[in-house]
């Protein structure tokens, strides 16, 4: 594809996730401009969340077309891979999976670290910040108007939604909306761990640690800097906070409640219920419908979460970034950008579905007890 200055096309990525700076990151590699406009005011806005596990064949292979692999192993933590299940009343230890010395199929990196690498793989002022879409206008055909929620607008001939759960982009496509799928994910931290809670380090080792009864579960990963999340995975109402007039802030009401949940588990696995640093963070867990389907468009396309959201079972972002390689290694190898799209959404759209399709009610199964449930844990 020609791409000289005055004649590229104006290619929009909206978000700064994983996704949308790998595809900006492999279009930049074959020498075509984008920007990144993202909602945050700057890289260090937000948490970014927990530690992710990339698989040798999605998350790794995208990095490989980022020309970033080497730099992603040499900050990820193969140790990370290690999983143990727990038995949930007696806290003892069921499984354990030690990953081999030179195992490298899924190591862990933390969600900022990759971030971090990707942002500064990428060229200086590609990313906007502090631009929130509140929409997409335009025919179909093209020119696209990206509205911004400060007032301002850009124009664009491919707009790429990287927005997540709630894209904005997926309004201009589909109709899809995500639902809930009748299971929370309540996040407690941990902070420097191995001083202040060494019998959750202990328990919980250099990778993640799971126990469930078969109404409720509990997963702990360990992230990098020596910090612990822990998510406690529940069946209730996607409002259950509300409904009981609490809010996140109300930690001492919160633990109370789940005290009397777990009540029949091992004292050793329900010290995460009240040792946690700081408030909870609630987590329902949505999904798109499956299949998730759209009429195709020559200016705009998903990729990630906007287009295939499931529950987080390790895949999330190793398929948002393998999306993001191959739509970029599209753009790059087609004559013209509704060429790329066909490409590209036909093969992301046919694996998206089957995995999510395979995917589909998995998040209620984390409750389940037993073995086997370790490999679909992380939070990918």
């Amino acid at each position: 594809m020609p791409t000289p200055d005055p004649t590229a096309p104006r290619i929009a990525v909206i978000g700064a996730g994983p996704g949308g700076l790998t595809c900006a990151r492999v279009l930049q590699r074959h020498g075509i401009p984008v920007t990144v406009y993202d909602r945050d005011a700057g890289r260090e806005a937000r948490d970014q969340g927990g530690t992710l596990d990339l698989h040798a064949d999605n998350g790794q292979v995208a990095l490989e077309a980022a020309g970033l692999l080497d730099a992603f192993f040499a900050k990820a933590r193969p140790e990370g891979q290690e999983m143990r299940v727990y038995e949930a009343r007696t806290a003892a230890l069921k499984g354990r999976h030690v990953p081999e010395p030179e195992e490298l199929f899924k190591p862990e990196i933390d969600r900022g670290v990759l971030r971090d690498l990707l942002l500064d793989s990428l060229a200086l002022g590609t990313v906007r910040w502090g631009h929130a879409l509140t929409a997409v206008e335009g025919p179909a055909e093209g020119p696209r108007t990206l509205r911004f929620a400060d007032g301002t607008t850009a124009g664009a001939d491919l707009v790429i939604g990287a927005d997540g759960a709630w894209s904005k982009v997926r309004r201009a496509l589909s109709g899809g909306l995500p639902a809930y799928s009748g299971v929370t994910f309540l996040e407690a931290w941990f902070d420097d761990v191995e001083t202040r809670h060494p019998e959750l380090a202990a328990l919980v080792g250099q990778g993640g640690a799971h126990a469930a009864d078969g109404e409720r579960a509990m997963f702990a990963q360990r992230n990098g800097g020596d910090h612990i999340r822990v998510y406690l995975i529940r069946r209730v109402r996607a409002d259950w906070l509300a409904a009981r007039g609490l809010t996140c802030a109300d930690t001492e009401a919160i633990r109370a409640l789940l005290l009397a949940e777990y009540a029949d588990w091992s004292p050793a696995l329900r010290r995460v219920l009240t040792d946690n640093d700081g408030p909870f963070v609630d987590r329902p867990i949505h999904a798109l419908p499956v299949p998730h389907t759209w009429h195709p468009q020559p200016t705009a396309t998903l990729l990630g979460d906007a287009a295939h959201l499931m529950p987080p079972l390790g895949v999330g972002v190793n398929l948002a970034m393998l999306d993001a390689a191959e739509l970029a290694l599209a753009i790059a190898e087609s004559e013209t950008l509704p060429e790329a799209i066909t490409r590209y959404e036909s093969q992301m759209r046919p694996r998206s579905e089957e995995i999510a399709a395979h995917l589909e009610g998995a998040a209620a199964g984390l409750l389940e007890a037993g073995e086997g449930l370790d490999a679909h844990l992380h939070q990918g």
